[in-house]
């Protein structure tokens, strides 16, 4: 008998030479690339993996979980590990396994495909006029700057795609990357080089669903003004990738601003160029049929620490967390489907009620119209607008009524803002303007949103629970209503109800019937005193987490690490119905988990994408115990600590043999 190794049927099943196509479609939607990701494999021995009747369909889906890494096995806690399977039960009773395993589609600094005959620095910063940027750092070793922090990732197609080299069906993946941790030398380069952002054309195999670099275009970000920081990022229902850019830079400090002076020198050439009010926004990159990109910067949609914002089903309302100590849930609904360009920016007041307990019934939502604007009107007032001119700041008590105190990243503020200067505020100091306007900034870093559309319940990554929202923290501000007894620096999964029919605190109609009305908790980490591998979290439940992504076929929440909490950062798949959470995928230790994406149909395909960041970056409270043994094995892995990976979850190519 022709088996497939790794694909379990049931026993009495028997192979058949005629391909089930019932069954075959309900597998290969729900993810036969994570079984079958290699060429060559025939028809005949798929049908004996799937056995069973010829009117069996998919009926649901779970993943078994791996354990995390330990230093028994050294050399799997200083790679990415995948020791998970995917099961898929089909309504003749039968259930077929898939062991999963993690295919990278290059490792940056890697030179790869241009689509020119030429090559290309995977991950590579150039500058406003697309000029490399080079680290001379270390004398005699002068090379181009690469990111070792790659992040946000969308997959996607396009219609009448036509890139040379493909000889299956072009798909295309956008993917940024959002910094580099230091220069050759040891320094460290955080924030001081334009984010690159990239949009890969890849080969999918038709039968397999195996993806295979082809092109790697670098798209030019100048009309963008360069980007700055680019950290999660999503896929619009149109087909789009949309970016982020977090931390946006006070302009109110920038001449004291030594990170931003860099930016400028590298971007443009001097420190002063660059215009702070240029960035903390989004951009939107749009692919072409050729493989090349091309982006835009959407100014109205609150110059925040954007992060990761999901749009809803409507194509017009999204939802955006906000990275940032005393941020804010904010909402954008905008004029037209489809069309960032215009819209109303809402910022989220809670009322009493917040919990980190998933049996309590959560905390109510209103919204405050911070007002209405367009892109184009937003950026002139970024070219010619000084914050001086929007409102007066200090940053010591003035001892003057007429300002408002408030708590910006931590910290005492005090602003008063100049008269008719409010649409300003509201889309260039909106941190600011939320504040003066009595929102609710009272999260530490609140992170990716995603939604379950069927159930009309958008889930937020709270990256951590700390200073902000803990109850008289001296950043935490009672009138927020968000405030818990203790901290939680494992974070968690917050759970937000939409609704239509909403009205704004001034009582005037929300044109949206996605609108969060609730939020309740939904997964916790839990802190724990250091285990004997050094986690500061308990390694069996999330920690930290950061990304955030919904299947609604496979109705499963995917949850990626930002942890300070976990030796090795985890992705969890997270069953809504079932309520359980299975640990998929470790990262190199010091690693975070960046760039999950998932797609449920792709030419028939469903894919999820993952890559990592900063491999080895140390700390001496989490890694003490592991750094002297991992270092090594992370540096011979990842290009001396300057590499890391961009791939997707698919099958374990060891599992896949054809056997008599």
């Amino acid at each position: 008998m022709t088996r497939l190794a790794g694909c379990h049927t049931q026993p009495d099943q028997k192979m058949t030479s005629q391909q089930n196509p019932s069954r075959r479609q309900a597998l290969k939607f729900l993810g036969l690339p994570f079984a079958l990701p290699m060429a060559g494999l025939s028809t005949t021995a798929l049908s004996g993996c799937f056995g069973g009747g010829d009117d069996a369909t998919y009926v649901s889906s779970s993943f078994s979980a791996m354990t995390a890494p330990s230093l028994s096995n050294a050399a799997a806690m200083a790679t990415t590990t995948v020791a998970s399977t995917m099961d898929v039960k089909l309504s003749d009773g039968s259930t077929v396994h898939y062991a999963l395993a993690y295919q990278p589609f290059f490792m940056t600094g890697d030179m790869v495909p241009d689509g020119k005959g030429g090559t290309v620095l995977a991950g590579g910063y150039v500058d406003i006029k697309n000029q490399p940027i080079m680290d001379s750092s270390v004398a005699g070793k002068t090379r181009q700057f690469y990111s070792d922090s790659p992040d946000g990732t969308s997959l996607l197609s396009v219609a009448n795609a036509t890139v040379t080299g493909v000889k299956g069906k072009a798909v295309f993946a956008v993917v940024q990357f959002e910094y580099t941790t230091r220069d050759q030398a040891g320094n460290s380069t955080y924030g001081t080089l334009p984010s690159p952002i990239a949009v890969l054309t890849l080969d999918q195999d038709p039968a397999t669903g195996k993806l295979s670099l082809v092109k790697y275009h670098n798209v030019d970000t100048s009309a963008a003004h360069g980007l700055w920081i680019t950290c999660g990022a999503s896929l619009s229902p149109w087909g789009t990738h949309l970016s982020s850019e977090e931390y946006e830079p006070d302009a109110f400090s920038i001449a004291g601003n030594a990170q931003f002076k860099a930016y400028s020198k590298n971007v443009f050439g001097d420190e002063t160029t660059a215009n702070p009010y240029h960035y903390g926004h989004l951009p939107e990159v749009t692919v072409n049929p050729d493989g090349t990109g091309t982006i835009k910067k959407h100014y109205c949609l609150g110059r925040i620490s954007h992060e990761l914002i999901q749009v809803m089903p409507d194509k017009r309302t999204a939802l955006m967390g906000d990275d940032y100590t005393n941020g804010g849930l904010f909402m954008f609904v905008a004029d037209k489907e489809a069309d960032l360009s215009a819209g109303t920016l809402y910022v989220a007041k809670y009322g009493t009620g917040f919990s980190l307990d998933p049996a309590a019934a959560g905390a109510s939502i209103t919204w405050i119209n911070l007002g209405h604007a367009t892109s184009a009107e937003i950026e002139a007032l970024a070219n010619t607008t000084k914050p001086t001119d929007i409102m007066t700041v200090a940053t010591t008590d003035p001892a003057d009524a007429s300002f408002t105190k408030m708590m910006l990243d931590g910290k005492a503020s005090w602003a008063k803002l100049k008269p008719g200067m409010e649409k300003a505020a509201a889309f260039l100091e909106t941190h600011r303007y939320a504040n003066l306007m009595g929102a609710s900034m009272g999260f530490t870093k609140l992170e990716g949103t995603t939604v379950n559309a069927k159930d009309k319940i958008a889930y937020s990554a709270l990256q951590n629970i700390q200073t902000s929202m803990v109850k008289n923290n001296a950043a935490w501000v009672a009138s927020s209503n968000i405030g818990v007894d203790k901290a939680l620096i494992a974070g968690g999964v917050m759970a937000h109800t939409l609704a239509s029919g909403q009205k704004d605190t001034a009582g005037a109609a929300i044109n949206s019937e996605w609108v969060p009305t609730v939020t309740k908790a939904l997964l916790m980490g839990e802190d724990i005193a250091a285990d004997a591998l050094g986690n500061l979290a308990n390694p069996d439940k999330i920690a930290n987490p950061d990304n955030l992504k919904f299947s609604e076929t496979l109705r499963t929440l995917f949850i990626g690490e930002d942890s300070g909490s976990h030796v090795n950062n985890f992705v969890w798949a997270y069953n809504v119905d079932t309520k359980t959470l299975t640990r998929l995928v470790s990262m190199p230790a010091g690693a975070e988990a960046t760039g999950l994406s998932v797609v449920d149909d792709l030419n028939g395909w469903t894919y999820i994408t993952s890559n990592f960041q900063h491999a080895g970056d140390w700390s001496s409270s989490l890694h003490s115990k592991v750094q002297a043994t991992l270092d090594p094995l992370v540096r011979a892995n990842y290009k001396d600590r300057f590499g890391a990976a961009v791939g997707y979850l698919t099958g374990d190519v060891k599992a896949i043999k054809l056997n008599e």
